[in-house]
Protein backbone atom coordinates (compact mmCIF):
# COMPACT_ATOMS: atom_id res chain seq x y z
CA UNK A 1 0.00 0.00 0.00
CA UNK A 2 1.26 3.56 -0.82
CA UNK A 3 2.24 5.76 1.84
CA UNK A 4 0.70 8.20 2.98
CA UNK A 5 2.28 11.80 2.39
CA UNK A 6 2.04 15.16 4.34
CA UNK A 7 4.50 17.86 2.96
CA UNK A 8 5.26 20.70 5.14
CA UNK A 9 6.89 23.42 2.97
CA UNK A 10 7.81 27.21 3.05
CA UNK A 11 9.23 27.18 6.28
CA UNK A 12 12.19 27.88 8.54
CA UNK A 13 13.84 24.47 9.68
CA UNK A 14 16.01 24.03 12.59
CA UNK A 15 16.75 19.62 11.88
CA UNK A 16 19.44 19.73 15.25
CA UNK A 17 21.06 17.14 13.45
CA UNK A 18 24.81 16.65 14.22
CA UNK A 19 26.02 19.63 11.77
CA UNK A 20 22.99 21.52 13.29
CA UNK A 21 21.50 22.00 9.68
CA UNK A 22 19.27 24.87 9.27
CA UNK A 23 17.12 26.26 6.71
CA UNK A 24 15.74 29.83 5.94
CA UNK A 25 12.88 28.42 3.49
CA UNK A 26 12.61 24.59 2.93
CA UNK A 27 10.30 21.98 3.53
CA UNK A 28 9.64 18.18 4.88
CA UNK A 29 8.15 15.42 3.72
CA UNK A 30 6.22 12.49 5.75
CA UNK A 31 5.62 9.50 4.89
CA UNK A 32 3.11 7.64 7.26
CA UNK A 33 4.98 7.91 10.39
CA UNK A 34 8.78 8.29 8.81
CA UNK A 35 10.26 11.63 7.97
CA UNK A 36 10.81 10.82 4.04
CA UNK A 37 12.84 13.83 3.13
CA UNK A 38 14.04 16.97 4.44
CA UNK A 39 15.68 20.54 2.45
CA UNK A 40 15.95 23.74 1.33
CA UNK A 41 13.31 25.02 -1.07
CA UNK A 42 10.03 23.76 -2.29
CA UNK A 43 9.17 20.02 -2.21
CA UNK A 44 10.49 17.78 -4.86
CA UNK A 45 7.64 17.31 -7.73
CA UNK A 46 5.36 14.31 -8.28
CA UNK A 47 5.07 13.31 -4.83
CA UNK A 48 2.18 10.47 -4.85
CA UNK A 49 -0.72 10.07 -2.08
CA UNK A 50 -0.11 13.55 -0.70
CA UNK A 51 -2.80 13.76 1.85
CA UNK A 52 -2.22 16.94 3.28
CA UNK A 53 0.09 20.04 2.05
CA UNK A 54 0.75 22.73 4.45
CA UNK A 55 1.86 26.33 4.03
CA UNK A 56 4.34 26.92 6.60
CA UNK A 57 4.82 30.65 6.23
CA UNK A 58 5.70 32.85 8.81
CA UNK A 59 6.92 29.41 10.90
CA UNK A 60 9.49 27.50 12.34
CA UNK A 61 9.49 23.62 12.19
CA UNK A 62 11.87 21.57 14.96
CA UNK A 63 11.65 17.92 16.25
CA UNK A 64 9.01 17.84 18.86
CA UNK A 65 10.30 18.39 22.52
CA UNK A 66 11.24 15.58 24.38
CA UNK A 67 10.78 15.34 28.30
CA UNK A 68 12.68 13.44 30.34
CA UNK A 69 12.00 14.12 33.94
CA UNK A 70 8.23 14.62 35.33
CA UNK A 71 5.89 13.58 38.23
CA UNK A 72 2.18 13.55 36.58
CA UNK A 73 0.74 12.91 40.05
CA UNK A 74 1.31 15.99 41.38
CA UNK A 75 -0.71 17.86 38.54
CA UNK A 76 -3.48 17.84 41.49
CA UNK A 77 -1.03 19.21 44.29
CA UNK A 78 -0.38 22.39 42.44
CA UNK A 79 0.14 26.08 44.28
CA UNK A 80 1.04 24.55 47.49
CA UNK A 81 3.85 24.40 49.63
CA UNK A 82 5.08 27.85 47.35
CA UNK A 83 7.83 28.87 49.43
CA UNK A 84 9.50 25.65 50.60
CA UNK A 85 12.42 24.29 50.05
CA UNK A 86 12.69 20.33 49.03
CA UNK A 87 12.51 19.07 51.83
CA UNK A 88 10.23 20.90 53.57
CA UNK A 89 8.22 20.60 50.52
CA UNK A 90 7.99 17.22 50.66
CA UNK A 91 7.07 16.82 54.19
CA UNK A 92 4.02 19.47 53.02
CA UNK A 93 3.07 17.35 50.46
CA UNK A 94 3.77 13.56 51.28
CA UNK A 95 0.42 13.11 53.66
CA UNK A 96 -1.60 14.34 50.59
CA UNK A 97 0.48 12.30 48.27
CA UNK A 98 0.23 9.06 50.19
CA UNK A 99 -3.80 9.13 50.06
CA UNK A 100 -3.35 9.24 45.74
CA UNK A 101 -5.83 6.41 43.99
CA UNK A 102 -6.08 5.13 40.61
CA UNK A 103 -8.84 7.72 39.29
CA UNK A 104 -6.92 10.66 41.07
CA UNK A 105 -3.18 9.26 39.09
CA UNK A 106 -5.25 9.42 35.18
CA UNK A 107 -6.83 13.07 35.51
CA UNK A 108 -3.21 14.14 37.09
CA UNK A 109 -1.30 12.12 34.04
CA UNK A 110 -4.39 13.79 31.84
CA UNK A 111 -3.66 17.40 32.65
CA UNK A 112 0.16 16.81 32.94
CA UNK A 113 0.21 15.29 29.31
CA UNK A 114 -2.11 18.04 27.96
CA UNK A 115 -0.20 21.11 28.67
CA UNK A 116 3.11 19.48 27.76
CA UNK A 117 1.63 17.96 24.67
CA UNK A 118 0.19 21.66 23.94
CA UNK A 119 3.17 23.11 24.29
CA UNK A 120 5.18 21.17 21.56
CA UNK A 121 6.33 17.72 23.82
CA UNK A 122 5.65 14.99 21.28
CA UNK A 123 7.55 12.20 24.09
CA UNK A 124 6.84 12.54 27.41
CA UNK A 125 7.94 10.63 30.79
CA UNK A 126 6.75 10.18 34.15
CA UNK A 127 8.63 8.90 36.95
CA UNK A 128 5.63 7.79 39.19
CA UNK A 129 7.05 6.19 42.72
CA UNK A 130 3.91 6.52 44.41
CA UNK A 131 1.82 3.29 44.96
CA UNK A 132 -0.10 3.22 48.17
CA UNK A 133 -1.88 0.21 49.56
CA UNK A 134 -5.07 -0.46 47.30
CA UNK A 135 -4.74 2.51 45.27
CA UNK A 136 -5.52 0.36 42.16
CA UNK A 137 -3.57 -0.26 38.90
CA UNK A 138 -1.58 3.23 39.13
CA UNK A 139 1.06 2.67 36.31
CA UNK A 140 -2.31 1.47 33.74
CA UNK A 141 -4.16 4.86 34.15
CA UNK A 142 -1.08 6.65 33.50
CA UNK A 143 0.04 4.85 30.42
CA UNK A 144 -3.51 4.95 29.10
CA UNK A 145 -3.36 8.34 29.49
CA UNK A 146 -0.66 8.93 27.25
CA UNK A 147 -1.64 6.79 24.58
CA UNK A 148 -5.30 8.50 24.94
CA UNK A 149 -3.48 11.55 24.02
CA UNK A 150 -1.30 9.87 21.63
CA UNK A 151 1.85 11.00 22.48
CA UNK A 152 5.04 8.78 23.12
CA UNK A 153 5.68 7.88 26.53
CA UNK A 154 8.32 6.33 28.65
CA UNK A 155 7.11 5.29 32.13
CA UNK A 156 9.67 5.49 34.93
CA UNK A 157 8.24 2.80 37.25
CA UNK A 158 9.46 4.14 40.33
CA UNK A 159 9.05 2.78 43.92
CA UNK A 160 10.47 3.61 47.53
CA UNK A 161 10.74 0.74 49.90
CA UNK A 162 11.94 3.39 52.79
CA UNK A 163 9.12 4.47 54.88
CA UNK A 164 8.56 6.62 57.96
CA UNK A 165 9.57 3.26 60.44
CA UNK A 166 12.70 3.09 58.45
CA UNK A 167 13.51 7.29 58.62
CA UNK A 168 11.36 7.48 55.58
CA UNK A 169 9.18 10.38 54.45
CA UNK A 170 6.25 8.51 53.36
CA UNK A 171 3.84 6.49 55.78
CA UNK A 172 4.78 2.86 55.92
CA UNK A 173 1.01 2.29 53.87
CA UNK A 174 2.47 4.54 50.93
CA UNK A 175 5.71 2.68 50.41
CA UNK A 176 6.37 -0.80 49.00
CA UNK A 177 8.30 -3.34 50.04
CA UNK A 178 11.69 -4.49 48.50
CA UNK A 179 10.35 -8.07 47.15
CA UNK A 180 7.18 -6.12 45.94
CA UNK A 181 8.61 -3.32 44.13
CA UNK A 182 10.68 -5.54 42.05
CA UNK A 183 7.75 -7.84 41.54
CA UNK A 184 5.71 -4.89 40.23
CA UNK A 185 7.84 -3.09 38.49
CA UNK A 186 8.81 -6.24 36.43
CA UNK A 187 5.35 -7.34 35.51
CA UNK A 188 4.83 -3.34 34.62
CA UNK A 189 7.54 -4.41 32.13
CA UNK A 190 6.39 -7.60 30.86
CA UNK A 191 2.88 -5.98 30.00
CA UNK A 192 3.97 -2.40 28.57
CA UNK A 193 7.59 -2.72 27.27
CA UNK A 194 7.84 -2.00 23.44
CA UNK A 195 11.48 -2.17 22.77
CA UNK A 196 10.40 -1.32 18.93
CA UNK A 197 11.71 1.57 16.80
CA UNK A 198 8.69 3.29 16.51
CA UNK A 199 7.37 2.18 20.42
CA UNK A 200 5.24 4.04 21.92
CA UNK A 201 5.56 2.83 25.15
CA UNK A 202 8.35 2.21 27.12
CA UNK A 203 9.24 1.13 30.88
CA UNK A 204 12.62 2.05 32.79
CA UNK A 205 12.92 1.18 36.35
CA UNK A 206 13.18 3.79 38.42
CA UNK A 207 13.74 3.70 42.24
CA UNK A 208 12.83 7.02 43.59
CA UNK A 209 16.16 8.60 45.21
CA UNK A 210 18.58 7.65 47.86
CA UNK A 211 16.93 8.83 50.84
CA UNK A 212 13.82 6.82 50.30
CA UNK A 213 15.19 3.33 48.63
CA UNK A 214 17.28 1.34 50.03
CA UNK A 215 20.63 -0.09 48.95
CA UNK A 216 19.27 -3.46 48.29
CA UNK A 217 16.62 -1.57 45.99
CA UNK A 218 19.05 0.12 43.98
CA UNK A 219 21.41 -2.38 43.91
CA UNK A 220 18.63 -5.03 42.84
CA UNK A 221 16.59 -2.94 40.42
CA UNK A 222 19.73 -2.17 38.70
CA UNK A 223 20.06 -5.85 37.81
CA UNK A 224 16.78 -6.18 36.67
CA UNK A 225 16.78 -3.73 34.39
CA UNK A 226 19.84 -4.89 32.91
CA UNK A 227 17.91 -8.10 32.99
CA UNK A 228 15.35 -7.44 31.19
CA UNK A 229 16.87 -4.78 28.80
CA UNK A 230 15.18 -1.41 29.97
CA UNK A 231 16.75 1.95 31.42
CA UNK A 232 17.52 3.20 34.49
CA UNK A 233 15.92 6.23 36.24
CA UNK A 234 16.80 8.17 39.52
CA UNK A 235 16.69 11.86 41.75
CA UNK A 236 20.40 11.97 41.82
CA UNK A 237 22.12 14.96 43.70
CA UNK A 238 19.79 17.36 43.81
CA UNK A 239 20.22 19.15 46.97
CA UNK A 240 23.34 19.82 49.44
CA UNK A 241 21.19 18.08 52.33
CA UNK A 242 21.45 14.87 49.94
CA UNK A 243 25.11 14.83 49.53
CA UNK A 244 25.34 15.14 53.22
CA UNK A 245 22.75 12.49 53.70
CA UNK A 246 24.96 9.95 51.61
CA UNK A 247 28.18 11.21 53.02
CA UNK A 248 26.57 10.10 56.54
CA UNK A 249 24.51 6.92 55.75
CA UNK A 250 26.84 5.74 53.45
CA UNK A 251 30.62 7.29 53.69
CA UNK A 252 30.39 8.66 50.48
CA UNK A 253 28.77 11.24 48.24
CA UNK A 254 25.99 10.35 45.78
CA UNK A 255 28.07 9.91 42.43
CA UNK A 256 30.69 7.20 44.33
CA UNK A 257 27.32 5.63 46.20
CA UNK A 258 25.21 5.56 42.54
CA UNK A 259 28.73 3.64 41.45
CA UNK A 260 28.73 1.24 43.87
CA UNK A 261 25.17 0.05 43.54
CA UNK A 262 25.88 0.04 39.58
CA UNK A 263 24.15 3.03 38.87
CA UNK A 264 26.24 4.98 36.35
CA UNK A 265 26.16 3.73 32.94
CA UNK A 266 24.75 4.29 29.19
CA UNK A 267 21.73 2.85 30.09
CA UNK A 268 21.04 5.72 33.18
CA UNK A 269 19.96 9.31 33.36
CA UNK A 270 19.23 10.36 36.57
CA UNK A 271 17.56 14.21 37.43
CA UNK A 272 18.80 17.18 38.74
CA UNK A 273 22.30 16.35 39.37
CA UNK A 274 22.80 19.96 40.85
CA UNK A 275 25.58 19.56 43.41
CA UNK A 276 28.08 17.95 40.81
CA UNK A 277 31.67 18.65 41.51
CA UNK A 278 34.36 17.54 38.86
CA UNK A 279 35.11 14.23 39.64
CA UNK A 280 31.37 13.83 39.20
CA UNK A 281 30.96 14.97 36.02
CA UNK A 282 34.26 13.34 34.87
CA UNK A 283 32.47 9.82 35.90
CA UNK A 284 29.05 10.66 33.87
CA UNK A 285 31.00 11.53 30.95
CA UNK A 286 33.18 8.77 31.52
CA UNK A 287 30.31 5.97 31.73
CA UNK A 288 27.55 7.64 29.77
CA UNK A 289 25.57 8.47 32.27
CA UNK A 290 22.54 11.01 31.30
CA UNK A 291 21.26 14.11 33.61
CA UNK A 292 17.89 15.60 32.92
CA UNK A 293 18.20 19.27 33.71
CA UNK A 294 15.35 20.76 35.48
CA UNK A 295 15.83 24.80 35.77
CA UNK A 296 12.69 25.65 36.82
CA UNK A 297 11.83 23.53 39.36
CA UNK A 298 15.38 23.87 40.97
CA UNK A 299 14.71 27.29 40.73
CA UNK A 300 11.43 27.09 43.12
CA UNK A 301 12.97 24.43 45.09
CA UNK A 302 15.97 26.62 45.69
CA UNK A 303 18.22 23.75 45.09
CA UNK A 304 20.65 25.60 42.76
CA UNK A 305 21.78 26.12 39.55
CA UNK A 306 23.04 22.95 37.70
CA UNK A 307 26.57 23.22 35.80
CA UNK A 308 24.79 22.29 32.57
CA UNK A 309 27.59 23.61 30.48
CA UNK A 310 30.44 21.96 32.69
CA UNK A 311 28.67 18.64 31.51
CA UNK A 312 28.26 19.24 28.27
CA UNK A 313 31.72 20.16 27.69
CA UNK A 314 33.11 16.98 29.84
CA UNK A 315 30.52 15.19 27.20
CA UNK A 316 27.46 14.41 29.52
CA UNK A 317 24.07 13.51 27.40
CA UNK A 318 21.80 16.62 29.52
CA UNK A 319 17.95 17.03 28.01
CA UNK A 320 15.52 18.62 29.65
CA UNK A 321 12.86 18.22 32.34
CA UNK A 322 9.52 20.00 33.20
CA UNK A 323 10.21 17.82 36.70
CA UNK A 324 6.74 17.88 38.60
CA UNK A 325 3.92 20.10 38.39
CA UNK A 326 3.78 20.92 42.26
CA UNK A 327 7.08 22.29 41.57
CA UNK A 328 6.93 23.49 38.51
CA UNK A 329 3.27 24.89 38.10
CA UNK A 330 2.96 26.08 34.37
CA UNK A 331 3.95 22.34 33.80
CA UNK A 332 5.25 23.05 30.68
CA UNK A 333 8.43 22.33 28.68
CA UNK A 334 9.19 25.04 25.93
CA UNK A 335 9.50 27.73 28.41
CA UNK A 336 12.09 25.25 30.16
CA UNK A 337 13.96 26.11 26.52
CA UNK A 338 14.47 29.63 27.69
CA UNK A 339 14.81 29.08 31.66
CA UNK A 340 17.55 26.85 30.88
CA UNK A 341 19.50 29.25 28.73
CA UNK A 342 18.77 31.74 31.31
CA UNK A 343 19.37 30.47 34.88
CA UNK A 344 22.54 29.05 33.35
CA UNK A 345 23.49 32.27 32.81
CA UNK A 346 23.89 33.46 36.14
CA UNK A 347 26.41 31.01 36.71
CA UNK A 348 29.91 31.33 36.40
CA UNK A 349 30.21 31.19 32.83
CA UNK A 350 27.73 33.87 32.46
CA UNK A 351 26.75 34.88 28.93
CA UNK A 352 29.06 32.04 27.86
CA UNK A 353 26.76 29.49 29.61
CA UNK A 354 24.24 28.25 26.74
CA UNK A 355 23.00 29.76 23.29
CA UNK A 356 19.93 29.24 21.89
CA UNK A 357 20.50 26.33 19.82
CA UNK A 358 22.36 24.66 22.56
CA UNK A 359 18.93 25.40 24.77
CA UNK A 360 16.64 23.92 21.57
CA UNK A 361 19.42 21.03 21.66
CA UNK A 362 18.94 20.31 25.40
CA UNK A 363 14.74 20.12 24.59
CA UNK A 364 14.90 17.96 21.27
CA UNK A 365 17.86 15.56 20.90
CA UNK A 366 19.46 15.89 24.29
CA UNK A 367 16.41 14.52 25.41
CA UNK A 368 16.58 12.13 22.76
CA UNK A 369 20.09 10.47 24.08
CA UNK A 370 18.86 10.72 27.19
CA UNK A 371 16.03 8.27 26.69
CA UNK A 372 18.02 6.03 24.46
CA UNK A 373 16.15 7.20 21.56
CA UNK A 374 18.55 9.45 19.82
CA UNK A 375 18.68 6.93 16.48
CA UNK A 376 15.06 7.35 16.27
CA UNK A 377 13.65 10.70 17.01
CA UNK A 378 15.21 14.30 18.10
CA UNK A 379 16.41 15.65 15.05
CA UNK A 380 14.77 16.09 11.72
CA UNK A 381 16.32 13.19 9.39
CA UNK A 382 15.00 11.30 6.51
CA UNK A 383 14.64 7.99 8.20
CA UNK A 384 13.57 9.35 11.42
CA UNK A 385 10.26 9.28 13.28
CA UNK A 386 7.74 12.07 12.32
CA UNK A 387 7.52 14.12 15.56
CA UNK A 388 7.60 17.43 14.73
CA UNK A 389 6.51 20.62 15.38
CA UNK A 390 5.65 23.51 13.60
CA UNK A 391 5.78 27.28 15.76
CA UNK A 392 4.17 29.78 14.99
CA UNK A 393 6.49 32.75 14.81
CA UNK A 394 5.01 35.92 12.58
CA UNK A 395 2.36 37.34 15.31
CA UNK A 396 3.12 40.36 17.44
CA UNK A 397 4.66 38.55 20.45
CA UNK A 398 8.29 37.39 17.51
CA UNK A 399 7.68 39.84 15.13
CA UNK A 400 10.51 41.86 15.45
CA UNK A 401 13.24 39.05 15.83
CA UNK A 402 14.86 38.03 12.82
CA UNK A 403 16.53 34.53 13.47
CA UNK A 404 13.59 31.37 14.32
CA UNK A 405 15.57 30.20 16.31
CA UNK A 406 16.38 32.62 18.85
CA UNK A 407 12.60 33.81 18.71
CA UNK A 408 11.77 30.72 19.51
CA UNK A 409 13.83 30.37 22.65
CA UNK A 410 14.59 33.81 23.84
CA UNK A 411 11.28 35.53 23.12
CA UNK A 412 7.37 34.95 24.57
CA UNK A 413 6.00 31.14 24.16
CA UNK A 414 5.14 30.26 20.46
CA UNK A 415 2.16 28.82 19.45
CA UNK A 416 2.00 25.74 18.27
CA UNK A 417 0.23 25.46 14.84
CA UNK A 418 0.72 21.91 14.30
CA UNK A 419 1.90 18.89 16.30
CA UNK A 420 2.96 15.62 14.60
CA UNK A 421 3.42 12.12 16.82
CA UNK A 422 4.06 9.38 14.73
CA UNK A 423 2.99 10.96 11.86
CA UNK A 424 -0.24 11.88 12.75
CA UNK A 425 -1.54 15.34 14.22
CA UNK A 426 -1.38 15.62 17.70
CA UNK A 427 -2.28 19.84 18.56
CA UNK A 428 -3.45 21.68 15.35
CA UNK A 429 -3.54 25.84 15.74
CA UNK A 430 -2.60 25.18 19.50
CA UNK A 431 -5.31 22.69 20.77
CA UNK A 432 -5.38 19.22 21.34
CA UNK A 433 -6.86 16.86 18.59
CA UNK A 434 -6.96 14.13 20.62
CA UNK A 435 -8.60 14.61 24.08
CA UNK A 436 -11.01 17.60 25.17
CA UNK A 437 -8.87 19.88 27.28
CA UNK A 438 -11.82 21.34 29.47
CA UNK A 439 -13.25 17.37 30.07
CA UNK A 440 -9.56 16.93 31.19
CA UNK A 441 -9.36 20.71 33.26
CA UNK A 442 -13.00 19.88 35.37
CA UNK A 443 -12.24 16.30 36.05
CA UNK A 444 -8.51 17.36 37.20
CA UNK A 445 -9.91 20.44 39.41
CA UNK A 446 -12.52 17.63 41.12
CA UNK A 447 -10.05 15.30 41.58
CA UNK A 448 -7.51 17.68 43.81
CA UNK A 449 -10.62 19.05 45.59
CA UNK A 450 -11.10 15.10 46.51
CA UNK A 451 -7.89 14.75 47.40
CA UNK A 452 -7.50 17.78 49.47
CA UNK A 453 -10.94 16.73 51.35
CA UNK A 454 -8.65 12.74 51.86
CA UNK A 455 -5.75 14.43 52.80
CA UNK A 456 -7.50 16.68 55.28
CA UNK A 457 -9.30 14.19 57.22
CA UNK A 458 -5.60 12.30 58.08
Amino acid sequence: MAASRIVIENCAIATVDANDTEYASGYVVVADNRIESVGAGTAPAGLENVVRRIDGTGHLVTPGLVNTHHHFYQWITRGLATDHNLFNWLVALSPAWARLDEPMARAAAQGSLAMMARGGVTTAMDHHYVYPQGSGDLSGAIIGAASEMGVRFTLARGSMDRGTSDGGLPPDFAVESLEGALAATEATIDKHHDASFDAMTQIAVAPCSPFSVSTDLLSQGAELARRKGVRLHTHGSETVEEEEFCKELFGMGPTDYFESTGWLGSDVWMAHCVHMNDSDIAAFARTGTGVAHCPSSNARLAAGIARVPDMLKAGVPVGLGVDGTASNESGELHTELRNALLINRLGPHREAALNARQALRLGTYGGAQVLGRADQIGSIEAGKLADLVLWKLDTLAHSSIADPVIALVFGAAAPVTLSLVNGKTVVEDNHLTTVDEDAIARSARDEAQRLARIAAQG
